[in-house]
């Protein structure tokens, strides 16, 4: 009985290809969307990780095509101009920017692509995808947990921190456009609040290619 159960799961599967979708999690810097992403990948193996190209320098740590596609400007222009990224914009000096081509090959393929990015980001991923996209918005429990969060992870210098603080307050503005809303003030709860809309997600009727051919099949039996 259980070998017959587990080949007609395994025909569902097969019936009912799902599409990936694009999970975005977006913040202030310091609200928790980085730790929440990596903790998401880690958990999840049907969730990858879209690498952003950036004209940033490496920080500690990073590596190349890991974290991200580390290019200059001439090649990133050279990108924009081409076509081929989803969304783009300039940050404290520096561009980041999503490849088109990964991410729809992930989707085609059923998986779902996480994207750490900002919110003028996914005004554009909007714009050229919105039947794919999820976005979330992760807000902190207070700003002086947020300043408390930037100098802990000691990741910038005291004037980095300072424009991030200034900045925050614009970035709090666009938390309505999201169609979700956390707040990170226990990191656990907000990480089983990320997973509840992942998989609450991937079951939408529209994301489950085959299901009309299932159930009339379902019907034919009856």
């Amino acid at each position: 009985m259980a070998r017959k159960s587990g080949k007609n799961k395994a025909q569902r599967k097969k019936t009912i290809a799902r599409r990936g979708l694009m999970l975005v999690l977006s913040s202030p810097s310091g609200a928790g969307k980085t730790t929440l992403s990596r903790m998401l990948l880690k958990a999840d193996r049907k969730v990858e990780l879209s690498i952003s190209v950036t004209t940033r320098p490496k920080r500690r740590g990073e590596i190349d095509g890991r974290d991200y596609h580390f290019i200059d400007r001439v090649r990133f222009d050279a990108m924009v101009k081409a076509g081929d990224l989803l969304e783009w914009a300039e940050v404290f000096g520096h561009c980041y920017g999503t490849p088109r081509r990964p991410v729809y090959a992930a989707l085609r393929a059923g998986r779902d692509v996480l994207f750490d990015i900002d919110w003028q980001g996914t005004q554009q991923l909007r714009e050229k995808a919105r039947d794919d996209l999820v976005s979330v918005f992760i807000l902190p429990p207070s700003a002086r947990e947020l300043a408390r969060r930037l100098h802990t992870r000691g990741l910038d210098e005291e004037d980095v921190i300072r424009r991030r603080m200034a900045k925050a307050s614009g970035e709090l503005s666009h938390w309505a456009e999201y169609d979700y809303v956390i707040i990170n003030d226990a990191l656990d709860h907000a990480f089983a609040d990320v997973r509840a809309i992942l998989t609450a997600e991937r079951m939408k009727r529209v994301r489950q290619g085959g299901l009309t051919e299932f159930v009339r099949g379902l019907q034919a039996k009856l």
